[in-house]
């Protein structure tokens, strides 16, 4: 199996050079992101909840905060490389929170106009950028694609797709696929499931391009902590295996209806605890399409990653 490291990079990678990005396509009947197969590996009832009932979830300052450093970043790639400075950064900061909000409205209400709360949110914003500049040097990248999506068909039809924060290709052809998380690094013991992502993702680029990716990177900026993962081809076939299984999982699940509850640590940050059985909730009835909601029948074409995919 590949190997993982976990400590702080020394800034200034070798320069990137830049590949096309494969042509976003129409949907498949049946897909799968890696955001979707891990909140049903998590709870089934979860998945169900989000996908099936397609229940509203209220944005948290935390979520928006992440979509908007999140874009900072895709954008400070914009300007020449000796412009990439920590005060370009944060003078982005303020437009793409604007952009945000004038796409979003509602998000306005998160901040009283009468508060601080406004003021702390982008002073936390502002210190994630300054870690990451410690984290890395952008000066001396070059990324071939910035929120990239891909897609691939498995030999089932089962279609996986997914945004890629940034991929970077090296002059010799290696792939190094960089994944920003705003929170903190999980313990050792929690790694997996944030690598089950980027091995999600390293599968698809593998199935488009031929190439399995070099390095997998996943960049913590609440906690300035860098997790490496060099995967090896069993890695990936392993994870599309897993992937397939999850799959027949949640589509017996969908035939059935048995959407099960998986309660733990993590249900005190769940939108819909007040739904769930496991906490003395009602969930409301399952729709009569929800087969067709989970194959994604009517999904037509894929929407860009939301403030739950950052």
């Amino acid at each position: 199996m590949g190997q993982q490291s976990r400590r702080r990079p020394v800034p200034g990678r070798a320069a990137i050079l830049s590949v096309a990005a494969p042509t976003v396509r129409r949907m498949a009947p049946t897909a799968l992101s890696p955001s979707r197969a891990g909140d049903f590996m998590q709870c089934p009832l979860l998945y169900r909840f989000r996908v099936v009932d397609r229940l509203p979830e209220a944005p948290t300052p935390a979520m928006v905060r992440g979509t908007v450093v999140h874009a900072v970043l895709e954008r400070l790639f914009d300007l020449p490389a000796g412009s990439r400075t920590l005060q370009a950064a944060h003078e982005l900061l303020a437009p793409q929170w604007e952009r945000v909000r004038t796409e979003e409205p509602e998000l306005a209400a998160l901040f009283p106009p009468d508060g601080d709360d406004l003021a702390a949110w982008l002073s936390g914003a502002r210190d994630l950028l300054a870690r990451w500049f410690e984290l890395e040097d952008p000066t001396r990248l070059e990324p071939a694609e910035r929120e990239l999506y891909v897609e691939t068909t498995l030999d089932d039809g089962l279609v996986l797709r997914g945004y890629v924060d940034r991929l970077d290709v090296a002059p010799d052809g290696r792939l190094r696929v960089v994944d920003y998380k705003t929170g903190r690094a999980p313990r050792e013991a929690f790694e997996g499931k944030a690598l089950f992502q980027m091995k999600f993702y390293a599968l698809v680029l593998w199935r488009l391009r031929g190439i399995v990716p070099a390095l997998l990177q996943l960049v913590y900026l609440g906690s300035g902590e860098v997790l490496r993962y060099a995967p090896e081809q069993a890695d990936l076939l392993a994870v599309e295996r897993k992937v397939k299984a999850l799959w027949t999982a949640i589509e017996r699940a969908a035939v059935t209806g048995d959407w099960r509850a998986s309660p733990g640590r993590l249900c005190d940050w769940c939108s819909h605890r007040a739904l769930c059985p496991a906490w003395g909730g009602t969930p409301p009835p399952i729709p009569a399409d929800a087969l067709e909601r989970v194959t994604g029948a009517a999904a037509g074409t894929a929407q860009a990653p939301g403030l739950d995919e950052t």
